[in-house]
């Protein structure tokens, strides 16, 4: 038997004599104090034996049917528990006010076996709160905190009938009924704090400040991860957290899950006992940032093209290179006029951006028009492509140079590939092409991620 449930025994057993003793003395005295007293340990036996077996089953690993455990069950008990109470609270007012409107005549005989049974029902009940509060605190059980509050209000509700059974010795009849009367708004009090509390359980809703020591914890991670959700649950004393952040787009594997378990780690360590899942998707920063810098770059007059515009993260700051090519004629001083321009425009427009390196080329210009074949040239590379990675290649395109018929051929890889996987295949390609167009004067392959 587990200690919870060790715990939840003793309630049942203590239960079970306080209403034995509160019974016998309240219908031997007529104190409507004491038998309401009696009618509220009569409802703690009840609650107690759903407690000892919601434990019972909240302590189930969890299953197909209940993927998050069964930890639910013990709030389903307190429920239950704070419906009986919600009863009994209403009997006993009513009979409280029959008797202080209704000028009963039943006397109260407050003999000393009746303040005998008082002092051993406080003594029981200061007990077992203690001990319900202990085991609630060590195994986080929200049962176990649904009976330290009910011995509690157990335990004021005794001290009222005290009170009221020592005022009747003093000539004041009507002071049972008032005792009883605070019984039961006492009980009333505790179900509707079992009620809220159990209620916001069940329909999820978060203890406050849990979502914000859970979010403060993922912020203060270094390396930093973006946040982009966090969902939370609780049940049977546990959290259940469900969180996706954002990485680096050119973060490997292994380090987007070394990124989870960081998140892992700091929220065990800001709510113990959690359980998390944790998504990572690419953050899209870097890219949105490449397109601003190449729309910024082209806005720039004298701009005829630019290519291989990369992304890089050092740290908090954010720089840019590109390679920029112009007109072959133009002098080195020109051309440098036109780089800063680009820097000092793309800056401008992506305020993030801290530095950017610019790589001047000369922009070739078209000769004549290719051989009259051209249509043929271009149908075999795209079957070489088919043929070598099963795909037609994203670019086609020939330029007559000086120096002979040049290709330029674009190839969309799969985005997981590695550099030298890509640079592999895109080789292969080529030296179809080769085999099949021994004749052109160069080829250039550019290898570029599938969206």
């Amino acid at each position: 038997m587990s200690p919870q449930r060790r715990t939840a025994l003793v309630s049942v057993v203590a239960a079970a004599l306080l209403i034995a003793l509160k019974l016998s003395a309240g219908l031997a005295t007529h104190s409507l104090g004491l038998l309401s007293e009696a009618l509220h340990s009569g409802t703690d036996l009840v609650a107690a034996l759903l407690t000892f077996f919601a434990i019972g089953v909240s302590g189930r690993p969890a299953d197909v049917g209940h993927q998050y455990g069964h930890g639910k069950a013990e709030h389903l008990s307190a429920l239950a528990e704070a419906t009986i109470l919600t009863g009994a609270s209403v009997f006993i007012g009513v009979r409280a006010v029959e008797r202080l409107v209704g000028n009963s005549h039943v006397q109260v005989n407050a003999r000393w076996y009746a303040f005998a049974v008082v002092a051993v029902v406080l003594l029981v009940d200061a007990s077992r709160t203690i001990v319900s509060v202990r085991g609630s605190r060590r195994y986080e059980s929200e049962a176990l905190r649904a009976n330290a509050l009910h011995f509690a209000s157990d335990a004021a509700g005794t001290v009222a009938v005290l009170v009221g059974l020592i005022a009747t010795t003093q000539g004041h009849p009507r002071a049972d009924a008032i005792a009883g009367l605070f019984v039961a708004v006492l009980v009333l009090l505790a179900a509707a704090r079992l009620i809220r509390r159990n209620v916001d359980v069940l329909m999820d809703r978060i203890p406050q400040g849990s979502h914000e020591a859970a979010a403060a914890a993922i912020a203060a991670l270094d390396p930093p991860v973006e946040l982009r959700r966090l969902r939370m649950r609780q049940a049977g004393g546990r959290y259940f957290a469900d969180v996706v952040i954002g990485v680096n787009p050119g973060a490997a594997v292994g380090q987007g899950h070394a990124a989870a378990d960081d998140v892992e780690r700091a929220l065990e360590e800001a709510l113990p006992g959690m359980d998390v899942v944790v998504h990572v998707e690419p953050r899209n920063e870097a890219l949105q940032v490449s397109e601003r810098a190449h729309e910024a770059a082209l806005s720039v007059r004298g701009v005829r093209e630019i290519h291989n515009v990369a992304v890089v993260q050092l740290g908090d700051r954010l720089e840019v290179s590109l390679h920029l090519k112009l007109p072959g004629e133009l002098s080195l001083d020109e051309a440098h006029g036109l780089a800063e321009s680009v820097e000092q425009a793309i800056c401008a427009a992506v305020p993030e951006v801290d530095a950017v390196h610019t790589h001047l080329e000369p922009l070739a210009e078209p000769g004549p028009a290719s051989l009259g074949g051209s249509a043929e040239l271009e149908q075999a590379v795209r079957a070489a492509s088919l043929d070598e990675l099963g795909t037609e290649p994203k670019e086609v395109r020939f330029l007559e140079t000086h120096g002979g018929l040049v290709l330029f051929l674009t190839l969309a890889l799969e985005p997981g590939a590695t550099l030298a996987e890509s640079h592999a295949r895109a080789g292969r390609v080529e030296e179809r092409i080769r085999r099949h167009l021994p004749d052109l004067a160069e080829i250039v392959v550019h290898t570029e991620p599938a969206e």
